[in-house]
């Protein structure tokens, strides 16, 4: 899809220009003589050099490292092209190489163990069926591994030899995942675990003799268990059996495979590091902090751990030596990392000496970086353009914390623009409220180039972590399960009370925005409680659970009944909370973007809201892309999103 006429480039800056510039504004900007403000304040809002919104779109971002095995060499994700291609680059620096060259995004790069080749996966059109690949080092040979178009294939792990690789797919049915195993040379398949649900390979014994399979529970959210799978017996092990929902994750053998090292909240509300021993099965505490720890990876020889940290959405990197049978040795060592931000993508080199990940901030657009375990220095790898933007010009968030109607405190970040200074409440802000999808996300302070272009406008950005959000406890995710829906919508209201009290806010002027589950909130906002909105952009967001959970894939409606409810005994409760249903109670004028190749969200869901509003004449835009599925990964299509929103903010937020 082109840009169309009304939003050329030089509609588009002409646009942004005159942004924001009425006298009641621009007497908000502090300093300035009331007499002569409207040019001053236009000046100040082309903060950023006057970049255009086209600019901040083309900040580009590194992503998924993965060190070969000597660590000379570092294969990663960019999306110079427009969509995250495989790239590679010397760890020592040095000009990268693109090595894949799709319209359509590759999802993952893992290099084999051996150093032979690397392993990808890519899907057609955003349909997230993804196909598995092998590719040589240098990019110039692709072989196909998988080839099922209709089939996802969810990639688990390279067996130590190199010789095998596991995964999941849904092939036998399409509302089921498998497990299977691959000889990569021969393209041989055999099934090792079969199962009428929701599994994944997520660990591979270095003997390769066992695979640990994580299964879905049917009922429960945020809720799994942990199978061991003999492969050559096909011999199956419970590993946790557990009452209520518990989360076990980020799976690794030990270096002697008697013992495993993961995460899990089995033991309270945190996901912390455990160890256990798999003939007693029993779990042993390994980290106690009070918040999550989110990645973790092991090193080939099973002596190093590393892992993240998540508190309060920053990051904290620890190294930690371990025993053969996966005891820590000594203190764990911290990572001084290049700022205040999110890391994630841990990667080892095969002999241990150097750890890869990716770092993010509300300033620094992602990039991979190299830690070297023995001389213990940092390096950036990767330097990915900021489109000429300058980074002193990137504004950080405030934490802040607001109290909703029951009395709990909910986690917010707020961004206020740098150019604007507030003089007091006579002159107030222009406000976005963001709300992640998930609703199993969390709202973290990593980079984010169009709240960085909002901001450079004059608008401030709020982006709370409702509840339901995960990074706060297990009883806090849990707050919004099935009946408890509309409480998150709630916090939202709350969350605007926050902004006209304290946070400087324009209660004329507050939109809301959000994608995927975080489109469904902006709906139930505006239905819940219209008065609140000056407008509202919805991204591939659920209208309406009962058509959603009827017509997505069949696996994720296992996956959502879960969280939402289910068609067969919670259909009254599901329409109730439907904004389909309540659609005449929309006050706030309405954007709409949808993929129709979305697999989790189908765009009949957007569709469908748009119709019903149509029929009332109430102004309501929409824009399907027929090469997107759940989100808009393509530059090209990202360069019509985001002008239209920035017209439908300029037309209804002045």
């Amino acid at each position: 899809m082109r840009l169309d006429s009304t939003f050329t480039r030089a509609a588009v800056a002409l646009c942004l220009a005159l942004a924001l510039a009425p006298a009641a504004f621009a007497q908000t900007v502090s300093g300035l003589p009331r007499g002569n403000t409207r040019e001053q304040v236009a000046r100040l809002l082309r903060a950023g050099e006057g970049f255009p919104i086209e600019r901040y779109l083309n900040i580009r971002a590194a992503a998924s490292p993965a060190l070969s095995p000597a660590g000379e060499r570092v294969a990663f994700l960019l999306n110079v092209t427009g969509t995250p291609q495989v790239w590679s680059v010397a760890a020592a620096g040095g000009w990268p190489e693109q090595l894949t060259f799709y319209t359509d995004r590759v999802d993952f790069v893992r290099w084999s163990p051996d150093g032979a080749g690397l392993l990808f996966g890519k899907a057609r059109g955003g349909d997230e069926n993804a196909q598995l690949y092998w590719m040589s080092t240098d990019g110039a040979r692709v072989r196909q591994l998988t080839d099922a178009p209709k089939v996802r294939y969810n990639f688990g792990a390279w067996s130590a030899d190199a010789r095998r690789i596991s995964y999941a797919s849904n092939q036998r049915n399409p509302n089921f995942f498998d497990v299977y195993v691959m000889d990569v040379a021969s393209g041989q398949e055999s099934l090792v675990y079969q199962q009428d649900g929701s599994n994944a390979a997520v660990a591979w014994s270095s003997d390769g003799r066992f695979i640990v399979v994580s299964r879905a529970s049917d009922t429960l959210s945020l809720d799994n268990d942990l199978y061991l799978v003999e492969l050559a017996t096909k011999g199956v092990t419970h590993l946790t059996p557990h009452d209520g929902a518990t989360s076990y994750g980020d799976v690794h053998f030990t270096r002697d495979n008697r013992a495993l090292i993961l995460s899990t909240n089995a033991s309270g509300e945190w996901q912390s590091l455990a160890r256990m021993d798999l003939q007693t099965r029993k779990l042993e505490p390994a980290t106690n902090a009070a918040w999550d720890t989110d990645a973790s990876e092991m090193s080939a020889d099973g002596r190093l751990l590393a892992y993240a940290l998540n508190r309060e959405g920053f990051s904290e990197l620890y190294l930690r030596r371990l025993t053969d049978a996966g005891v820590g040795v000594g203190r764990d060592t911290p990572v001084a990392l290049p700022g205040k931000g999110v890391v994630g993508g841990l990667d080892f080199s095969r002999d241990g000496r150097k750890l890869a990940f990716t770092f993010a901030s509300a300033r620094h657009n992602s990039d991979v970086w190299l830690y070297d375990l023995k001389t213990r220095k940092l390096e950036q790898v990767t330097r990915a353009s900021r489109a000429g933007i300058p980074q002193s010009s990137f504004v950080e968030p405030q934490l802040v914390r607001y109290k909703t109607f029951d009395g709990r405190e909910i986690p917010a970040w707020y961004y206020r623009p740098s150019n604007i200074q507030i003089n007091g409440a006579d002159h107030p802000l222009p406000v976005i409220v963001s709300v992640h999808g998930g609703p199993e996300g969390q709202e973290r302070p990593a980079f984010n180039p169009t709240y960085q272009y909002f901001l450079s406008r004059g608008y401030a950005v709020l982006a709370p972590n409702v509840r339901g959000s995960t990074g706060y406890g297990k009883t806090y995710t849990h707050l919004d399960d099935v009946k408890l829906r509309e409480d998150s919508v709630r916090d939202l209201a709350a969350a605007v009370e926050w902004l006209k009290t304290s946070g400087g806010a324009d209660a004329r002027r507050i939109a809301v925005m959000g994608g995927s589950y975080g489109g469904y909130m902006t709906l139930a906002a505006i239905t819940l409680y219209p008065e609140l909105w000056a407008a509202a952009i919805e991204m591939y967001g659920i209208s309406n659970f009962e058509t959603n959970l009827r017509n997505t894939s069949g696996y994720r409606r296992r996956q959502r009944e879960r969280e939402y409810g289910t068609l067969a005994g919670d259909l009254e409760f599901l329409r109730s909370v439907s904004p389909i249903y309540k659609v005449g109670r929309i006050k706030a004028p309405l954007l709409v973007f949808q993929g129709k190749n979305d697999p989790r969200v189908p765009y009949t869901e957007s569709e469908q809201i748009v119709r019903a509003l149509r029929d009332r004449n109430a102004p309501v835009e929409y824009t399907l892309f027929d090469d997107e599925g759940h989100g808009f990964v393509k530059l090209n299509n990202r360069l019509v999103v985001y002008p239209k929103i920035v017209d439908f903010l300029e037309r209804y937020m002045k």
